[in-house]
């Protein structure tokens, strides 16, 4: 994105928040973000809170959600019309040294995350540093899915 915090989001001229994508046949659902021109496609993103730390784990989700593998499997949806999906877990935490999906929470979810990445979702677990007054980007962190 702007800040180049990830990547693997870089390179991308226009960024838009909180957009619709409505694929033919499927239920709308509203992106935190949408990246376009860029040199690769256009990138629908959409980024889930972490605060479940578990050992060496920061995992996601907390509850079973519905929402959550809707938005998964959108992204997939995504991927099958040529545009990229990007999962982006912010990591709310200091400890823990890995992403994970909370499969004892949510199967469900656990499941869909593993079956999407691979039909091309991407996955990216970012580090949030908390301060007095503000919020920054601190690193990306390994997925283990």
């Amino acid at each position: 994105m702007r800040s180049g915090a990830i990547a693997t989001l870089q390179g991308y001229d226009a960024v838009q928040r909180e957009v619709t994508y409505a694929p033919e046949g499927e239920k709308r659902a509203r992106f935190d973000l949408y990246l376009s021109r860029g040199k690769a496609a256009d990138v629908w993103v959409e980024v889930k809170n972490v605060t479940l730390w578990q050992g060496e784990f920061l995992t996601f989700p907390d509850a079973v959600t519905e929402r959550g593998r809707k938005h998964l499997e959108l992204l997939s949806q995504a991927c099958r019309e040529g545009y990229r999906g990007v999962m982006v877990y912010a990591l709310n935490r200091p400890e823990g040294e890995k992403f994970s999906p909370a499969d004892e929470i949510d199967p469900g979810y656990a499941e869909t995350l593993r079956r999407v990445v691979d039909q091309g979702v991407e996955v990216v677990a970012l580090r949030i540093e908390h301060g007095p007054q503000s919020m920054q980007a601190a690193g990306e962190v390994p997925v283990v899915l």
